[in-house]
């Protein structure tokens, strides 16, 4: 493979309104603000020294505009785009200096609809790992993964897999022995992309690691404290898919956030991804408790990387649904 690519760098929300959207990401999740403009507002975790990982953007529509990937190099990106150019799916390169404090990018549309971008330079600053007196709310650290809902999962997985390179650490299958979700990662954690299946191409979530437990539970009380309680929609819990702790909440815009510890390490390459059952509770509460219904159902829409417009979504495969044996 000529290229590498090193992990989930960033999102890019569409967000109605600005300061409500910066309010609770800074000042209720503890977000670090690097940067903001008349339209624009850039955050980052405390650990992270790249620029921002979440650029928030005034819009007249709560959608989403690209998930981007850190790539080794410059020239990776020349690679990856005649990778996705021989599969026949659509890309457009943004010029340095057209996007704030991002590099030359690569923008595309992988097998599945969903709008990626590869970058390989970003400004660095300041990591406020040790800024222990800027803690607060859930003290985020880095973004972790993203989360998205496809027709068709087994497509998606063999794109990511045999093209782009990344690895299984988990996977979710059919009783008929049907991929309904797979855990995909690069960097050495247990996901930077996951799969399910649903009404899609849509956004899931995305997601953040936070430094331990404590840090999900003092976010809870913060929100609350802000009047933000009904934003937070599952949770907390521990997951068994990846055996992380973690807590999902919907911003001001409907876009839905994972806070998430606790998972592992995926380095060894004698590692043997886990299948989980459909049918099995434990794969999405490990305590067992059931996701409320619009956990599953509800997603965030994305937008086409040359027209701006919605993409209309297709309809799963397989069927979207919870487990059904109980424990």
């Amino acid at each position: 493979m000529d290229f590498s690519i090193i992990r989930i760098a960033r999102t890019v929300l569409h967000v109605k309104d600005l300061e409500l959207s910066r309010k609770f990401y800074v000042d209720g999740l503890g977000m670090i603000e690097t940067e903001r403009d008349e339209n624009h507002v850039y955050l980052r975790g405390l650990e992270e020294h790249c620029h921002h990982s979440l650029a928030l953007k005034k819009s007249e529509k709560s959608v989403v505009e690209v998930l981007s990937y850190k790539v080794m190099k410059e020239e990776d990106l020349n690679f990856l785009e005649k990778l996705f150019l021989a599969q026949g799916l659509k890309t457009k390169w943004i010029p340095k200096g057209e996007q704030h404090a991002i590099g030359r990018t690569l923008r595309v549309h992988d097998i599945s609809g969903i709008p990626l971008e590869f970058f390989a330079e970003m400004p660095i600053v300041e990591r406020m790992l040790q800024k222990y007196d800027h803690y607060r709310g859930a003290k985020i650290q880095r973004i972790d993964h993203v989360n998205c809902a496809v027709p068709n999962v087994q497509k998606a997985y063999d794109f990511y897999v045999n093209s782009l390179g990344f690895s299984c650490s988990e996977y979710t299958e059919t009783e008929e022995g049907d991929l309904w979700a797979a855990w995909l990662f690069r960097k050495p954690t247990v996901h930077d992309q996951a799969f399910m299946s649903g009404p899609g191409p849509k956004l899931h979530h995305f997601a953040y690691t936070l430094s331990d437990r404590l840090s999900v539970l003092d976010c809870c009380d913060v929100l609350a404290s802000m009047g933000y309680a009904d934003c937070i929609e599952r949770g907390p819990g521990r997951h068994g898919l990846s055996n992380a702790f973690f807590l999902y909440l919907r911003d001001p815009d409907g876009h839905r956030i994972e806070l998430y510890t606790g998972d592992y390490l995926t380095c060894d390459p004698d590692m043997k991804p886990k299948r989980w059952d459909l049918n099995d509770p434990l794969r999405q509460t490990f305590w067992g408790h059931q996701a409320p219904d619009k956990w599953f159902n509800e997603t965030s829409t994305f937008i086409d990387i040359e027209t701006g417009e919605e993409i209309n979504s297709e309809e799963p495969m397989l069927e979207q649904r919870k487990p059904k044996i109980l424990v």
